[in-house]
């Protein structure tokens, strides 16, 4: 018996009735089943994600502040592997397959512009007449097309419950357009639903300590939100540290949001199973069947919870030092797109072999949008710095 098969059967004895098993995926449905003697077909899709270029990038790719404004600010990478340790701490708890909560998590933000989600505003704005932009649908189309890592095909060749879970991660920020190939099911897999409640627990927990780091926010302007949530995640701190109001800031920062992770962690799980066990169907099938995400928390604690982020909005990334940064991004980008939509021969060669190849307005524009939205934050800042400053000199390392 193969490692691989051995691993299946353990999925089999071990996970919820209501898990995706590897063994029962739907494959790899765009070039066809690759099977791996060592790995699962949903460990074998985090791998590729894990060592695709898009995903390396994520290190230089804002979350909320840029990274050119301080080296202890999240990254979209450390966010990434944030929503995938809340997520593979949800699976754990609910016995579900924790490889492709994985997956999922490490893909999700692959399609994230330079600037965050400014960034992302932009190109949406600039591509509204071809297509618009959106991030998760970017991401799905980096491991289904743009990743370039065979000679056989194009893209990473993911499974169906791995892409389905990238087209269909639905959070505040995020709602793609679900794509003909992912409507045959009311729901996608509860792992996947996992990531999208994983995805919003983490960034308000980091964007949070974040804020406190630089002294965006203060605890006691924390203290004093008349927030249910925040009220009781500070008991917890005093009743478990009982030096709790007299540590020093940085150490009260990181216990208040230690405990704010758990206690949303908990809600989610509690919520989760009680939702789950309704259901007279112990399959997967039965909650694909479902009108409504059965990965939830209690609607009075997830009030509370968006109140928080109401809260960081308004007091975090409505600040002027982040709206000055965001134009900056969306300066940087606006300009980008419209001088190599002018002038095309500055494109790098692999890019301009294909915008010359089509003679299609909105596949040239594509194009532009691709090449602009893979960038970092410092290769856009450089490339515009090159482009548009007459003494800069062309040292870095432009993409051939």
């Amino acid at each position: 018996m193969s490692i691989r098969k051995r691993l299946e059967e353990i999925e089999e004895k071990t996970l919820s009735p209501f898990a995706s098993k590897s063994a029962q995926s739907f494959g790899r449905t765009l070039y066809g089943d690759e099977p791996d003697e060592f790995r699962t077909v949903f460990q074998r899709d985090r791998d590729r994600i894990l060592y695709s270029k898009a995903f390396k990038d994520l290190q230089y790719k804002t979350q909320v502040f840029l990274i050119s404004e301080g080296d202890f600010y999240r990254t979209r990478l450390t966010h990434t592997l944030e929503v995938a340790q809340h997520a593979r701490t949800l699976a754990r708890a609910l016995r579900l397959n924790e490889d492709l909560c994985e997956a999922i998590a490490y893909g999700h933000d692959l399609g994230h512009t330079p600037f965050g989600h400014t960034g992302e505003t932009t190109l949406n704005e600039i591509m509204a007449h071809d297509g618009g932009f959106e991030h998760n649908l970017q991401s799905l189309r980096i491991v289904d097309v743009l990743e370039k890592r065979y000679e056989a095909y194009d893209g990473l060749n993911l499974s169906f419950e791995t892409r389905e879970g990238l087209a269909r991660h639905v959070t505040v920020y995020d709602r793609p357009k679900v794509t003909p190939e992912f409507r045959k099911f009311p729901s996608p897999t509860l792992e996947a639903q996992i990531v999208c409640m994983a995805d919003p627990l983490a960034y308000c927990a980091h964007d949070l300590e974040d804020a406190l780091n630089a002294g965006y926010l203060s605890i006691d302007d924390v203290s004093r939100l008349e927030n249910p949530l925040i009220m009781r995640v500070l008991e917890k701190c005093r009743e478990k540290y009982g030096g709790f109001n007299h540590y020093e800031t940085i150490i009260r920062s990181r216990l208040l949001v230690r405990t704010l992770i758990e206690e949303t962690n908990i809600m989610v799980i509690e919520q989760t199973q009680t939702n789950v066990g309704k259901l007279k169907e112990l399959t997967p099938e039965a909650v694909r069947k479902q009108k409504r995400p059965l990965v939830a928390a209690p609607q009075k604690d997830w009030e509370d919870f968006k109140r928080l982020k109401g809260f960081l909005f308004e007091n975090v990334y409505q600040r002027p030092q982040v709206c000055i940064m965001n134009e900056k991004g969306k300066l940087i980008l606006s300009r980008l797109f419209a001088h190599l939509e002018k002038n095309p021969e500055m494109l790098p060669r692999t890019l301009k072999n294909r915008f010359n190849q089509s003679g299609k307005r909105k596949t040239r524009r594509r194009i532009i949008a691709d090449y602009i939205s893979g960038m970092t934050d410092r290769y856009a800042m450089d490339l515009y710095q090159m482009m548009f400053e007459p003494y800069e000199k062309i040292m870095f390392g432009f993409r051939e």
